[in-house]
């Protein structure tokens, strides 16, 4: 979704609510032999309102957390990669460009054919983990190899060791979505926290106004916010393949 959709979901939820505070004064006008608000009710409408910051902000750490983790293996996937294909040049004449093509193989397979697969929330397969048994048989360095050669090997292997696990903790990322029951809370928070406005009325009808529109539309950009922070690689605010196209050029 983008910024100029979310603003106008946000305006119009808004103009609902305002909608209706409007329809309710109409039809329910405020006099003044009401009863006044009740110690019991202000308290249960507080403890509502308590309750549903704690559910946002549960739900905010959740899922900056996962985004946060989906950036930062994509970030040190790339950079092990990168590693990798800078070892080839002390590796043997022979062996250099199987390992170059092999981690170049890997990175445009990331880009080009994995990410729209994370985007729309599908699994990777398992093309992915051939390419990376593809690179890590490239990396093997034989018996007759020089000292510094086998060394250079041995530090390929961990470079895509950490490849391996940075890709687990993609994968994992791109599979994770927020519990549907924090988003039950979320919604059914946000309706009962709106509600408690219009139960207690407000003699100036211009303020009272004023006010829920401003918390509807808080709370319908914050569930919006929350719903795009739950795409670890959507493309607002999601990890981007940057890290790989700025090593490899793909």
């Amino acid at each position: 979704m983008a910024l100029t959709e979310t603003l106008v979901v946000t305006g119009g939820v808004a103009l609902v609510a305002a909608g209706a505070v409007y329809a309710k004064t109409r039809l329910f006008p405020i006099s003044e032999e009401d009863e006044p608000r009740e110690d019991v009710a202000e308290y249960i409408a507080m403890m509502v309102s308590v309750l549903y910051a704690l559910v946002l902000g549960l739900c905010l750490v959740s899922v900056w957390g996962t985004s946060s983790s989906a950036s930062d293996a994509v970030q040190a996937e790339a950079s092990a990669l990168h590693q990798t294909y800078l070892l080839a040049d002390a590796y043997p004449a022979g062996h250099r460009q199987q390992l170059r093509d092999a981690a170049s193989a890997y990175a445009h397979h990331v880009v080009d054919v994995e990410w729209p697969v994370m985007e729309a929330r599908e699994p990777l397969g398992h093309s992915g983990w051939d390419l990376l048994a593809r690179l890590r048989q490239a990396s093997a360095i034989p018996d007759s190899a020089k000292p510094p050669e086998q060394i250079a090997g041995q530090e390929a292997l961990a470079q895509i060791g950490y490849v391996d696990d940075a890709r687990r903790s993609r994968e994992a990322a791109a599979q994770t979505s927020l519990s549907p029951v924090l988003w039950a809370g979320l919604i059914i928070g946000g309706v009962l926290t709106l509600a408690f406005m219009f139960l207690f009325g407000i003699t100036r009808n211009t303020t009272h106004v004023v006010m829920v529109m401003g918390l509807a539309g808080f709370i319908a950009f914050t569930v919006l916010l929350i719903h795009q922070l739950d795409a670890p690689f959507g493309a607002m605010f999601g990890a981007n393949p940057t890290p790989f196209t700025r090593y490899f050029g793909t």
